[in-house]
Formats: C-alpha cells, structure tokens, sequence
C-alpha cells in the first residue's frame, strides 16, 4: 500500500458519495507498500456511528481488466469463511468506479494489526491461514496469469541500467544474472496451480495476538504453483527485515500451520528449496526496479533490495536445504 496520487478533500468526499457508507469524515493515507494509493477512510452513519473502510486507487502496476478476477476473489473467499476483506459496491452496485481513467474500489475495514517481528505461534496462524484460502480457491471459477513471474522479473531487470544495479550493491547484475539463468533452467512447473495471494508479507495480514484477523492487499493474486506462495510468505515471514537473520523457530511454525490444514505433497515439499529462490529473486527484481525508477513526490517508503539478495543467497546454499523437510 502507498499514495501516488494526491485527492483532494472535496474530490474524496465526492467519491465517497457515491457509496452507501454514509458522510466522509477523514481520510488518512497509507504510506506503506509500493504498488497502489491507499487511504483509510472514516464515514459517519445516519445513526450517528462512524465506519472504516480502505479506498484504493489502482495505479499503473495494475491493469483494470484483472479487477473483476481481484475483487471477485475477495468476495468468494469471504464468502467462504475466510478472513478477507468484502469489496464494497457503488450506489449502482459496481465493485470499482473510474476517477481520472483511475479505478477506485471501496473494501471492508477489518480489525488487526500487522506485526514487525512475528512469533512462532503467529507464523503458525499465518500458515494455516494461507492453507485455507488455498484449499478455498480451488473452486473459485476465475484465473489470472501471474503478471510477476519469472518472464517479468527478467524484463524488470533488463529495464535497469547496469551502473543503476551497481549503485546498489557491486556485485548485484551478476547475482541476478546468475540466478535468473538457475531458475529458468530449474522451474518447477509441473506442481499443482491453483490461485494464490503471492504477496503475503507481514504488513499484508491483520492480526490480533496469534489471531488472523484479515489478509489483504490481493493485487498479485494469480493462478500459479500452490506451493510457491509458500515460499513467498515463508521468505516474508521467517527473515528480519533487511533479510540477514533466518528464524528457525518462525519457519517451522509456519509450515506445521499450513501442514494442519493443506498437507503439501513429497513433490511439493522437494520443491520449496528452488520456489524459495524464485521468491526471492521475485521480490529482489521488483524492489530493484522500484528502487531505481520510484516518483521523486511519491508518498512511499521504498524498500531495500539487497534484504532479498540476502534471502536468496540463504536459500540457495545447499546446507540449508534441510529447514524445509517435515519431521
């Protein structure tokens, strides 16, 4: 979540009109995040109560024709007893609405809080969490191409000078390089697909004590390898924040959590080794591009590359291999 584009308060309040949430109060920008404008929004009720929502305008990473596939997700999941957010329609009962050739969508507030430095039993819920929006997408009738596969990390590199990947880190076009030669050739893409969230960090789950209370921010959901958001939310979540400190404790939680609800197959769990790597070289591709090409007057913290040169190079020396086996 982020703000790269600025509203003013006449223009929110007219938009805000249009849905049947009662009379804007405050909107707050979300700072956090590097894909698309958030704001949290206050109403007040005709009986005098105040509601939560998050707007969000979908900025230039999100291409409009998948927002029925994205918000559609939302509401099945939902529907399903999973902890989603609903999406929130229009007067005219649309689930997203055009301001400035932008779509904006409306979304359910839920309570939580998203944790910095997550325990055990968090990362336990958190797995389990993802299993049961794994095992309830498998009936849900749409499918989305995954837009950051590793076709798209090559492009995303290639966009970057290297005296751009220099300044970073010296040594960062040859690790890229290097690994994204290992992937192509390695891939394994004959594991059950079915569609996943594909960006499940910590500041993307809503949490009350070890409770899940809402996973959120959807917009890289796709059809893909089940067991590789495993090993996205697993890097998310088993690592301190610059990437340099792997917690043993947090990594087996989350795997006995996602194990008690969706067990993962001998194939897939063979698997994890190389899906880690490719959600690593994911995130160090993206988090390199934006780093290099964010707006001067975005209101968006921009996140350091080199903590996911530093996953990846975890994942790929081969006496690590172990952390991903079930006892």
């Amino acid at each position: 979540m982020a703000v790269y584009t600025n509203l003013g308060a006449e223009v929110m309040a007219n938009i805000i009109s249009e849905f049947d949430v009662g009379t804007l109060i405050s909107a707050k920008g979300i700072a956090e995040g590097v894909s698309n404008s958030n704001w949290l929004i206050e109403t007040r009720q005709s009986d005098a109560s105040t509601a939560r929502f998050i707007l969000t305008m979908y900025e230039s990473r999100t291409d409009l024709a998948d927002l029925p596939f994205f918000l559609g997700l939302l509401d099945y999941l939902a529907g399903c007893g999973c902890p989603v957010p609903r999406t929130i329609h229009d007067r005219a009962n649309r689930p997203f609405r055009l301001h400035d050739g932008k779509a904006l969508a409306l979304i359910e507030f839920l309570p939580g809080v998203s944790v910095t430095e997550p325990t055990p039993d968090q990362a336990h819920a958190v797995g389990a969490a993802m299993a049961q929006i794994h095992r309830a997408a498998a009936d849900f009738e749409g499918s989305r191409e995954n837009s950051m596969g590793l076709s798209a990390w090559k492009k995303l590199m290639d966009d970057c000078q290297e005296s751009g990947l220099a300044s970073i880190h010296p040594d960062l076009g040859r690790i890229i390089a290097d690994e994204l030669d290992h992937l192509a050739r390695n891939w394994p893409e004959h594991l059950p697909h079915s569609v996943i969230h594909a960006d499940l960090f910590p500041d993307n789950v809503l949490m009350l004590g070890s409770q899940v209370t809402g996973l959120i921010d959807f917009y890289f959901a796709c059809t893909d390898i089940i067991a590789y958001d495993v090993a996205v939310t697993h890097a998310a979540w088993c690592f301190n924040g610059d990437g340099s400190h792997f917690d043993a404790a947090a990594s087996d939680a989350l795997l006995a959590g996602y194990q008690s609800v969706r067990p993962l197959s001998p194939q897939e769990l063979a698997a994890l080794p190389i899906l880690a790597r490719g959600a690593s070289m994911r995130f160090l591709a993206t988090r390199t591009y934006d780093w290099l090409n964010r707006p001067e007057d975005a209101l968006v913290t921009p996140k350091d590359p080199m903590a996911f040169a530093r996953r990846l190079a975890f994942y790929s020396d081969p006496a690590n291999a172990g952390i991903f086996e079930i006892g």
